[in-house]
């Protein structure tokens, strides 16, 4: 357990939460300050402050639990689709327990998770294959 993470502290019981879900590697509870009902965090039981990047991290069972949460809310709330994000580093915020977010979501919840978007440029083969030798 980490010191001072409210996550750690609910993976070992030691603070409440409305759990949903939990197995070996993960769990998975209603957000306390929820952008949408139904929003849930999808947390590794081990404290990491990425899972996505890192090579030790079980990216893979952290994502299964957030596709067994995700069919879980479909089925009890029916949204019109959800909105599914991890964000690493200094964008986290003040919780640094790597965590998933899964927001259901219904049209018009007035959610905004926009991204500015531009055109590939003519470096985009260059990227594309440093990252292709780099998989």
């Amino acid at each position: 357990m980490h010191d001072d993470c409210p996550f750690c502290e609910i993976v070992a019981g030691e603070r409440s939460a409305h759990v949903i879900y939990e197995d070996e590697d993960a769990i998975a509870f209603l957000d306390e300050n929820p952008a949408a009902r139904g929003h849930t965090l999808v947390v590794p039981r081990t404290h990491r402050e990425e899972i996505v990047a890192d090579p030790e991290a079980n990216a893979t069972a952290l994502f299964d639990a957030v596709s067994t949460v995700s069919s879980a809310i479909e089925d009890a709330l029916d949204p019109d689709g959800f909105s599914v994000f991890h964000t690493t580093g200094s964008l986290v915020g003040t919780i640094t327990h790597a965590h998933v977010h899964v927001v259901p979501r219904v049209e018009g919840d007035g959610i905004g998770l926009s991204l500015v978007r531009d055109e590939l440029d003519e470096e985009a083969g260059a990227l594309a294959d440093a990252l292709a030798a780099r998989c």
